[in-house]
C-alpha cells in the first residue's frame, strides 16, 4: 500500500512540476514580446524536442538561458512522471505475482477444507458465511472477473473448470473435508459430483439443484445434501402467508446467530450425541434412550452412518456405529442425562468425552 501511494505521489508530482513549467515559460517569452499563441508554440516544441525551429529568434543570452530552463525542467518533470506510471505498473505485476505465490503456496498446505465450485450469488453468501466463521476454503471458478472479485476479498481461488478432475485435484481435493457444487447449471452440479466422489469417496458432498427432479440425480451421484433454492423459496413464502406470526418470530436473530444460538436465549439447546465403533449405545433403540431421558430432551432426527436422516424417528429403531442421534431439550439436562445415564462404557456428547 506504502509503495503505491508512493507511485501516485511521484506522479501528482512530476505533473504539477510539468504544469507548473509550462505556465512560467509561457510568460516568460510573452514578458519577451512574444504574442500567448508563439509562446505556448515554442514551449510545446521545446519541451517535447520535435525539433522545429524557433518561432522567433532567440538573439539575448538571457532568453536563450530561460529556454535551456525550459527544456530541462520540461524534460525533467516528463520523465520524473512516467517513472511514476512504470513504477505503479509494476508494483501491481509484481504485487500480482507475490499474490499468486502466495495462494499456490497456502493451496498446496490445504486440508480438512471446503471446495466451493462457482463463485455468483450462492457461492459468494456460503464464503462469506464460511469467513466470518474462519472456517477454511477455497474457489474454483473459470471466470476472469469472478475470479479478481474473490481474490480481491482476500478469498483462495483457482481458476479453472470445476468439471475437470485436474482442477479438482489442484484445489485440493483429495485432503478436502466437503465440496458445495453451487453452480446455476443441473447438469454441471452432477458431473462435479459424480468426479468428486470418484476422486475422495470420505468427502461430504452439498449439491444445489433447481429442478425438483434433479435432486435424485444428485444423490444417485454421490451427493449427501442437496439445496433446492427455489423449492426453500417457495416454502418460506408458503409458510409467511399462513404462520407470518411465527415466522417473525424466528427471524428477530437478523441473521447474525445460528439457530442453536437463538434457542440458547430460551434456554434450549440442539446436540448431537454420536454413536462411536465402541459406544454402549450400539444395538439400543430410541426408546432406550427417551427412558433413560426421563422426559428431559426429545429426540428430533437420526442420521445413519451413510447420510440418511429420518426425522422423529420411532421408539424401535435400533442404533448402529456411525450414527448421531440429535437431541432438543434445556442446555442443563443433556450433558447430565450423559453423566448420569446408567449405560456401562465411556460415552461422548457431541465428540466430548463424559464420565
Amino acid at each position: 500500500m506504502g509503495t503505491s501511494s508512493s507511485s501516485f505521489q511521484r506522479i501528482f508530482i512530476g505533473i504539477f512540476i510539468f504544469l507548473l513549467t509550462v505556465v512560467l515559460a509561457v510568460g516568460g517569452y510573452i514578458l519577451a514580446g512574444w504574442s500567448f499563441l508563439d509562446a505556448l508554440y515554442m514551449v510545446v516544441i521545446t519541451v517535447f524536442g520535435v525539433g522545429y525551429g524557433e518561432v522567433r529568434p532567440i538573439q539575448s543570452a538571457g532568453l536563450k538561458l530561460f529556454t535551456i530552463f525550459v527544456i530541462i525542467a520540461g524534460a525533467l518533470s516528463l520523465a520524473y512522471t512516467v517513472t511514476g506510471f512504470v513504477q505503479l505498473i509494476a508494483e501491481g505485476e509484481i504485487r500480482r505475482a507475490l499474490t499468486v505465490k502466495r495462494m499456490s503456496r497456502e493451496i498446496e498446505n490445504l486440508a480438512d477444507h471446503v471446495i466451493i465450485c462457482g463463485f455468483g450469488r450462492i457461492g459468494q453468501l456460503v464464503a462469506y458465511k464460511l469467513q466470518g466463521d474462519r472456517y477454511p476454503f477455497i474457489i474454483i471458478d473459470n471466470d476472469p472477473e469472478r475470479i479478481t472479485m474473490a481474490r480481491d476479498q482476500g478469498y483462495l481461488v483457482y481458476q479453472g473448470n470445476a468439471t475437470d478432475e485436474g482442477v479438482l485435484e489442484g484445489a485440493g481435493i483429495l485432503n478436502a473435508r466437503s465440496l458445495a457444487t453451487v453452480l446455476p447449471s443441473d447438469a454441471a452440479n452432477v458431473f462435479i459430483t459424480l468426479t468428486a466422489r470418484e476422486l475422495n469417496p470420505q468427502l461430504m458432498i452439498l449439491a444445489r439443484g433447481e429442478m425438483p427432479s434433479t435432486e435424485k440425480k444428485l444423490r444417485l451421484a454421490g451427493a449427501d445434501h442437496v439445496v433446492l433454492p427455489a423449492t426453500i423459496s417457495a416454502l418460506r413464502m408458503a409458510h409467511l402467508i399462513r404462520h407470518p406470526a411465527a415466522v417473525d418470530f424466528l427471524a428477530q436473530t437478523d441473521g447474525h446467530h445460528s439457530l442453536n444460538e437463538f434457542l440458547a436465549e430460551l434456554d434450549i439447546q440442539l446436540s448431537e450425541l454420536p454413536v462411536e465403533s465402541n459406544s454402549p449405545l450400539i444395538g439400543r433403540t430410541i426408546g432406550d434412550i427417551e427412558v433413560r431421558g426421563q422426559g428431559t430432551f426429545i429426540i428430533v432426527a437420526l442420521r445413519r452412518q451413510h447420510g440418511e436422516v429420518t426425522i422423529h424417528p420411532g421408539h424401535d429403531t435400533y442404533l448402529a456405529a456411525g450414527d448421531s442421534v440429535i437431541l432438543m431439550g434445556h442446555q442443563g439436562d443433556m450433558p447430565n442425562f450423559v453423566q448420569q445415564t446408567a449405560f456401562k462404557g465411556d460415552l461422548r456428547y457431541r465428540g466430548t468425552r463424559l464420565g
